[in-house]
């Protein structure tokens, strides 16, 4: 896991990979409890029989809002900022969903960071974040999510 003091040791790492999290598998009672908070009850997410017979995949699939909302998760595996006072899930952008990810799947996010900045106390970090899917050779998504540190000064 990689550790991060300061906005210096931060910055030490642009344009660099981060990291990877562990693989996290994505089984159906996350689905069903997804689309419980959601109140996203699409057949192709929570009804495994019309899934596995009508749908395209032959399996139900995540959300793909659920994998994003992953991203805290596991980017928390990855790495670890000390000394801050608050820590904010600030935005996402450009981000594209590849492939679906199918129940049971395994998933690992890949970090890099993008871009860093200090605005006056506070350090807004750009990462590009990649969902890969295990055994498949196209990633379940690629954008960039933001966050903004409050380093303890």
């Amino acid at each position: 896991m990689l550790i991060i003091n300061n906005f210096e040791e931060y910055k030490s790492h642009l344009g660099k990979e981060l990291g990877v999290s562990k693989w996290h598998r994505i089984n159906q009672e996350q689905i069903n409890q997804f689309a419980d908070a959601t109140l996203d009850h699409q057949w192709i997410h929570v009804d495994r029989e019309k899934a596995e017979t009508e749908g395209p995949f032959k399996a139900t699939i995540a959300h793909g809002y659920l994998t994003i909302s992953l991203i805290p998760y596991l980017w928390k595996q990855i790495a670890e900022v000390r000394n801050i006072k608050m820590e904010i899930n600030y935005g996402i952008e450009r981000f594209k969903f590849g492939q679906p990810v199918l129940v049971d799947s395994e998933v690992q996010l890949k970090a890099k960071l993008v871009s860093i900045v200090n605005l006056r106390g506070v350090t807004k970090v750009v990462i590009e974040a990649t969902l890969v899917i295990k055994d498949h050779p196209k990633p379940a998504y690629n954008g960039d999510v933001v966050f903004l540190y409050h380093f303890i000064a």
